[in-house]
């Protein structure tokens, strides 16, 4: 069965969005977004939020064409648009570039779709990404830790009386100082 891996990137302090929304903390080079480029291509799909989808459709499809996007990226440009996509939005009426628009969380859809053949799937976008782990759909979290304080911003978890034991089985260290940390649920 596939899983659903929650892949974020945060602060040291804990932020994954700075104050107004801001990622530009972010230190991604060109090692790093090859690593996301060997992971992301082997997914089966990607589960992105309205604000997510709407972030990515605004760059990758024109960045293969743009001079000003580096070799990974141009890369990520092919994976993004091959990849299958599902769309949660209530307010979109359409989506595009092999996108399915989805309204709502139904747990026992989700199940389906892991059961599905293909690649593990990637979820995306804070609220989304709450409502997977309000009903423990998130098999396997990858957390980037980046060198960096931003004092401020928008925590990546929702609060929750429920304790989940997770088990580490991979850290890795990139020359830019980003650490991945990745787990699975416990038991």
């Amino acid at each position: 069965m596939r899983k659903i891996i929650l892949m974020l990137s945060v602060s040291l302090d804990g932020f994954f969005e700075g104050p107004e929304r801001r990622l530009d903390w972010h230190r991604i080079d060109d090692e790093l977004h090859q690593h996301f480029n060997d992971e992301l291509r082997t997914m089966g799909g990607f589960i992105h939020g309205r604000v997510t989808y709407e972030l990515m459709a605004g760059v990758w499809p024109t960045a293969e064409a743009d001079p000003a996007s580096t070799g990974p990226m141009r890369e990520f440009a092919r994976i993004w648009l091959d990849t299958p996509k599902f769309v949660f939005s209530r307010t979109l009426e359409r989506v595009e570039w092999n996108s399915t628009l989805l309204r709502d969380v139904v747990p026992e859809e989700i199940r389906a779709l892991k059961e599905r053949p293909g690649g593990d799937l990637t979820v995306g976008g804070p609220d989304l990404a709450a409502d997977f782990l309000r009903h423990g759909l998130v098999d396997e979290f990858r957390v980037y830790v980046h060198p960096v304080l931003i004092g401020r911003g928008r925590l990546p978890f929702p609060s929750s009386d429920a304790m989940v034991a997770l088990r580490l089985t991979e850290s890795r260290a990139f020359g830019n100082g980003v650490v991945l940390l990745r787990y699975e649920r416990a038991g």
